[in-house]
């Protein structure tokens, strides 16, 4: 049986995977193996930490939340309470936001949490 090398397919084939690892530094974009290894494991990374990101910015802004509530006298876990009791439903990303950028439109939404809260508390003593 004679010996097949692959030819064009075969460099379409390498092509494909090179175009990938456009940008690599050494052997990741020189050597066949190792670029398939090095994309693979990009891929990988990236699929997972695509996902990784969404935890880690909902827990930036729950950071950022109870970093701003904490001179008004209110933590994070009672001011998510609050917002539910009232019936406001706003994103996290959004009040981030509001606290970081209008701390004035942030102090009044705690304020109006703050009264339903003492409200509530007033009528189930």
């Amino acid at each position: 049986m004679p010996r097949v090398k692959g030819g064009p397919t075969g460099h379409a084939r390498i092509k494909k995977w090179r175009r990938h690892a456009r940008g690599y530094w050494g052997a990741r974009h020189r050597l066949t193996r190792t670029i398939r290894n090095a994309v693979q494991k990009a891929w990988e990374t990236s699929y997972r930490d695509r996902r990784r990101k969404k935890r880690q910015m909902r827990a930036l802004w729950n950071i950022r939340i109870n970093a701003a509530l904490r001179p008004l006298g209110l933590n994070y876990s009672r001011f998510i309470y609050g917002l539910k009791q009232e019936g406001i439903e706003l994103s996290r990303k959004t009040l981030a936001q509001l606290a970081v950028e209008n701390p004035e439109d942030f102090g009044a939404l705690v304020g109006k949490v703050k009264e339903g809260l003492d409200a509530g508390k007033a009528s189930s003593s």
